[in-house]
């Protein structure tokens, strides 16, 4: 299958390259309206209580969260003087009407809770008109006149102005990461290939894979909100894997290239070898991103859906534009050769670690279990929070507004616990008897109004609990018989007591009048979202585990190795989250990374690293057992099968990791809490994977289970052999001529099975030209007949072959 991709793809090499220009040059102008049309928030579940409520607050009240909080300050005049009043007045006035539906402030309500606790401070509330859309709009156009407040410190907050920092974080993130990487991208791959245009190519991909993910997300605002946070993290990913993928591809070129195959074989065989395991790599991590769709959350299903729809471009372009190029230059990928070629050497290091491995396998699987587990033993204490103010950097005007009502304010004024109370109503009136069929409508009596003093025996109970300061009657909605409660309280929102204080009230028993009872607000949110998560985690993990399971067994033909993999992806999800919550949760890399600490975890962000290192977990150990099967089935011997595969794929394997390293590394370095915490889990997961679990745990657990890692019973072989993607046997290289005598003088020194033999005087070596191990190379020497000697395979020198 993969020969005849290759074979197609050579043949219409200029198609495909003239094509591929045209719809990058076509398409860019889309991807890059991407910025400013995605969403924030998207962490709730549509189906959760807390989500009702918030629902309710917009259809049933007009709204409680105000899209703009503009806060004013005087440090010497109080909020209570007219000339501030009239200051604050004299600028809302000028706001125009076809943007702002609602505003409030401390003198139109009365409320002591919108002055600050020195009196100095006060603030106003802004409610635009329209979707998310058109208020991002309206409030670009009036951003300048909120501002405009003659002797007041004005800074503006909210929702809105919120996002649209974050829109702004998220591009400036999205620049600076690309201008770190791509340099010492370069740099590293110049020395890996040791040639420009070779280093060049997957940079190429790269930014193809970076369009197609702005391509790809701005189709998908169309039909669906897209989370704001997901534009860092599905470039990189398509920047990462696309650079990884063809690293692979050009290895597996220039080998050809080297043997001296055409162009069109070298295409065709790297299609056959390499990219056949590209496609399966990109295929699983493409299921493990998918598995995120079976999430109600749209953070998640818009962050899945983005993430493997980048990853199967990345693979495309690594599988039919790459080859196309490679079918053009051909021996020209090496050309501007400016180091040596690192990229090809192997053996050496890799080649004493497998045979250390090899040597005390069980000894390995120990240690490095051990290891993996200790750094695993921080997750024990995990705690998961929500999103807020805090992923943007310090320095961020909205989350300083967020951050002062909190301090000088009172305490939660904008994030109380919502308490609706559906109240059982009667009807004021006997209801009039049905009229003649089809003769104008029937009355309907008219219904008891709705009063806050049908809550008062609730608002009595609630008053006693732990940590309330007050209740208050926020709204009363008489076409819906409800009465809208909001609760404060003096903890965090994210603190136990607080989620102590929503499972109390949710577990009250209603009232004699009281028909339902649903709560809401931050806090009642993260426990919604928690449970969730939790219902939905199992699922997701039975669909991914399934099909990833079915993958590598149509890869490799056997039961046990996929099983392997997936408890070898178990230790490694497991040390990222440990580190992780050490990191975050713990706060001890908060002054490395420049970020605040919230004592917990974002619990959506949890579930997304899981499926983004589950499948690059997957994705390095899909290439190393590519290579040890390759060797299984030409030589029988598991041990020296998996010694083989680990020397010949430990350098580039490397190489890859440290290439996407960089690329995450750069993303690290983002202002928005939630892209360090995902480049964090992501880069522990790849050193892990890339040092601990491939190069030692994965061949030690091979090597001790011997035979059995290639066991399939008989029935399963037929159904295997069904559904494997076969690729021909390439026919056997033509024959080599004979070489030329390579006359040496006598004394001489050779190698005789890896021990020096001498002949004549003790002088030193001389030097034999470089030769192919399974070609003999003829040897004339002075004294007695000719003998023909043969490079060693590794490298230690030549050895006599017997006539």
């Amino acid at each position: 299958m993969f020969e005849r991709v290759g074979r197609l793809v050579y043949r219409s090499r200029w198609t495909v390259l003239v094509l591929s220009l045209a719809a990058a040059v076509l398409l860019a102008p889309l991807g890059l309206q991407l910025f400013g049309r995605m969403a924030d928030g998207g962490f709730e579940d549509p189906r959760a209580d807390s989500t009702t409520s918030a629902r309710w607050n917009d259809d049933w009240y007009g709204g409680h969260a105000p899209d703009v909080v503009v806060l004013y300050r005087h440090p010497k005049v109080k909020a209570r003087d007219p000339r501030f009043k009239k200051a604050v007045h004299d600028s809302l006035r000028r706001l125009p009407g076809r943007y702002v539906r609602a505003m409030t402030t401390y003198w139109t309500t009365g409320s002591k809770k919108m002055v600050s606790r020195d009196g100095h401070s006060t603030y106003a509330l802004v409610t635009l008109k329209g979707g998310p859309q058109t208020k991002r709009d309206g409030y670009a156009a009036i951003e300048r006149r909120l501002r405009g407040v003659p002797n007041l410190y004005v800074s503006v907050g909210g929702s809105v102005p919120l996002l649209t920092e974050l829109n702004d974080q998220t591009a400036a993130d999205l620049a600076r990461a690309e201008a770190i990487a791509m340099p010492v991208l370069l740099v590293l791959l110049v020395v890996v290939f040791g040639s420009l245009v070779a280093a060049g190519l997957p940079l190429v991909v790269g930014l193809l894979a970076v369009l197609g993910a702005l391509v790809l997300l701005r189709l998908l605002t169309e039909v669906t909100e897209v989370s704001v946070f997901s534009l860092n993290v599905v470039t990189m990913l398509g920047l990462g894997l696309a650079i990884d993928y063809s690293l692979f591809v050009l290895k597996a070129f220039r080998e050809e290239i080297a043997a001296g195959a055409s162009n069109e074989r070298a295409v065709v065989r790297t299609m056959a070898t390499a990219g056949r395991t590209v496609a399966f790599s990109g295929l699983t991590v493409a299921t493990a991103l998918l598995g995120l769709l079976l999430f109600p959350q749209m953070f998640l299903r818009s962050i899945g859906l983005g993430a493997a729809a980048v990853v199967l471009v990345a693979m495309v372009a690594a599988l039919v534009v790459l080859p196309a190029v490679l079918g053009v230059l051909g021996p020209r990928v090496n050309a501007l050769r400016l180091t040596p070629d690192f990229g090809r050497r192997e053996g050496g290091l890799w080649h004493a670690v497998a045979s250390s491995v090899m040597r005390r396998p069980l000894l390995y699987l120990v240690v490095v279990t051990a290891v993996l587990v200790s750094l695993a033993l921080p997750f024990l204490h995990v705690s998961f929070g929500n999103v807020d103010h805090r992923v943007l950097p310090a320095a961020s005007e909205g989350r300083r507004v967020a951050e002062t009502l909190d301090r000088d304010f009172a305490k939660n004024s904008m994030a109380p616990i919502d308490v609706h109370v559906l109240v059982e109503r009667s009807f004021t009136e006997a209801p009039a008897r049905p009229g003649p069929l089809a003769q104008g409508h029937t009355p309907i009596s008219a219904v008891t109004s709705v009063t806050p003093a049908d809550v008062r025996p609730l608002v009595s109970r609630l008053k006693k609990l732990p940590h309330v300061t007050a209740v208050e009657v926020a709204g009363l909605s008489q076409d819906d018989g409800a009465v809208r409660l909001a609760v404060r309280y003096d903890r965090d929102p994210m603190s136990a007591e607080a989620r102590e204080l929503v499972r109390s009230i949710r577990a009250m028993p209603l009232e004699p009048n009281t028909r339902r009872v649903v709560v809401g607000g931050i806090t009642a949110a993260q426990l919604d979202l928690q449970d969730s998560l939790l219902a939905t985690l199992p699922w997701m993990g039975l669909v991914v585990c399934s099909v990833t399971g079915v993958l590598l067994f149509a890869a490799f033909g056997s039961l046990v190795l996929p099983v392997k993999a997936l408890l070898m992806n178990v230790l490694s999800i497991g040390a990222s989250f440990g580190v992780i919550v050490w990191a975050f949760q713990d706060g001890h890399l908060a002054s490395v990374l420049d970020f605040t600490s919230t004592g917990s975890i974002e619990a959506t962000v949890t579930v997304l690293i899981l499926a983004v290192v589950f499948g690059l977990s997957m994705d390095y150990e899909l290439f190393l057992l590519s290579r040890v099967r390759a060797e299984w089935l030409r030589t029988g011997d598991n041990t020296a099968a998996v010694a083989a595969g680990l020397q010949q794929t430990g350098g580039v394997i490397t190489s890859a990791a440290l290439l996407l390293l960089v690329v995450i590394g750069a993303f690290s370095t983002a202002g928005i809490t939630i892209v360090k915490l995902l480049g964090v889990g992501m880069f522990v997961a790849i050193v892990v994977d890339a040092t601990l679990v491939r190069a030692l745990l994965v061949p030690a657990s091979m090597r001790l289970l011997g035979g059995a890692n290639w066991w399939l019973p008989r029935p399963w072989r037929r159904f295997h052999r069904r559904i494997e993607i076969h690729e021909p046997e390439p026919p056997p290289p033509p024959p080599l001529p004979p070489a030329p005598p390579v006359v040496v003088d006598v004394p001489s020194r050779l190698t005789l099975r890896g021990r020096p033999a001498i002949f004549g005087a003790d002088t030193d070596p001389v030097p034999l030209p470089a030769a192919d191990p399974a070609r003999p190379t003829w040897v004339k020497v002075a004294v007695g007949r000719d003998r023909r000697v043969r490079a060693d395979p590794g490298g230690a020198g030549w050895t006599w072959v017997d006539e």
